[in-house]
């Protein structure tokens, strides 16, 4: 239903139709708000285009008013579904325009500012830190990622209190390199042009906490972002280094490219001893070996709590974001340990994925968690039904209804 009511909002706008009439019926296997929600998101998903820097506009939408038919007594969920599902397409149409816009723009401290901007308006507490507050927390392996960049790193902490009565949170943490050239382990030239969306997990915190707090869900959740660029300099952070963190565990860089682990490491470190929350899901473009694992359909996932996967799992389904879980056996953390330090940042070729994941599991404590290596699905070469080509907004939905249902 989704694709074919894009498909349909496309027609309608290459034949400059203003206005439409559309009949829901009932269908004997979907829920009725459900089908709302699914034909308002297609419809919605249709109008999307980041054409701010095209002197000449491709996308001009020309619908101003489309009419719903529907049963009587379904009229009140039918208003909810259609406020609902505006609110998630808010959060996703930001996150898309977060990671398209070039690096020279989104810094990490214009990131911080777009999520104070995006969200105090609707509720949500944010707090910046800059280069001596990071310091004087002890994130060491952050700051040693941001050492290279003339651009100062940010952590970006955002408090949505949905429910003032629990006491219970559900932390989402972005990985936030709104550049990443690779650093001393450079990456080609090709692999350079995209690296303006190596924060798409932070922009996919940013656009979930924006529609939840739209939503006025009864949820606390608070986002982390860590975000710095990963450049080089004579200040730059080296491979050979062995360098710190907030949890106090010691990292050989073996890999300047495997900065994201670096900085999530203490960003998940600070959800789970300084946040204390009961909850955490890390969002990610981690790893090349995920797009060679999964090609742009799924996502990967590593947890260490099985409930909290299957919930992730139940939130994918109802996004039509699907999530494959990878395996996480004891043997795959041997390749992540180190030599001269606690850990190394690079367990080599073989399962990259995984042993990234397990290398963070190393920075939750005992709190139920869910690591989603979004490389794959958050930045698209081609366009995919309504996924753009460019910035997707995946996986913008999970977590909402992540939030909302589980």
């Amino acid at each position: 239903l989704r694709k074919a009511f894009y498909n349909l909002g496309v027609e309608l706008m290459d034949l400059k139709i203003e206005s439409a009439d559309i009949s829901i019926p009932i269908f004997k296997n979907i829920d009725y708000k459900n089908t709302v929600q699914a034909i308002v998101e297609g419809l919605l998903q249709s109008e999307y285009s980041f054409e701010k820097y095209l002197t000449k506009k491709k996308t001009i939408p020309s619908v101003e008013n489309i009419y719903l038919d529907i049963l009587e007594e379904k009229k009140e969920e039918t208003i909810e579904a259609i406020e609902e599902t505006k609110n998630l397409i808010e959060g996703i149409f930001l996150t898309r325009n977060l990671v398209n816009e070039p690096a020279m723009y989104m810094t990490p401290k214009a990131l911080a500012n777009n999520a104070k901007k995006e969200l105090e308006q609707v509720g949500v507490e944010v707090k910046v830190y800059g280069a001596k507050e990071i310091e004087e927390l002890g994130m060491e392996a952050f700051l040693a990622v941001s050492k290279g960049s003339s651009q100062e790193p940010q952590l970006i902490v955002m408090n949505y209190k949905g429910n003032p009565n629990s006491d219970g949170k559900l932390a989402l943490v972005g990985k936030g390199l709104t550049y990443d050239s690779g650093g001393y382990s450079i990456k080609t030239s090709n692999g350079m042009v995209t690296m303006h969306s190596d924060m798409a997990g932070s922009a996919s915190v940013i656009g979930a906490m924006k529609s939840i707090a739209m939503s006025k869900l009864k949820k606390n959740v608070v986002g982390i972002i860590a975000a710095c660029e990963n450049m080089i300099s004579g200040k730059a952070y080296k491979p050979g280094d062995i360098i710190g963190s907030m949890s106090g565990k010691t990292i050989e860089v073996l890999n300047t490219d495997a900065e994201g682990r670096l900085t999530l490491a203490d960003a998940l470190w600070y959800a789970a001893d300084v946040v204390k929350a009961d909850k955490i899901i890390d969002i990610a473009t981690l790893t090349g070996a995920c797009v060679v694992a999964l090609g742009n359909i799924n996502t990967g996932a590593i947890t260490n709590n099985d409930t909290l996967m299957n919930n992730v799992n139940k939130a994918a389904e109802i996004a039509g974001e699907p999530v494959w879980e990878l395996p996480h056996n004891d043997e795959y953390k041997e390749l992540i340990k180190g030599t001269f330090a606690d850990l190394k940042n690079s367990g080599g070729r073989g399962a990259g994925t995984i042993t990234a994941g397990l290398f963070l599991q190393e920075f939750v404590k005992d709190t139920p968690w869910v690591h989603l290596d979004i490389a794959g699905t958050s930045y698209l070469s081609s366009k995919n039904a309504y996924l753009p080509k460019g910035a997707t907004g995946v996986p913008v939905k999970t977590l909402y209804f992540l939030a909302k249902e589980y």
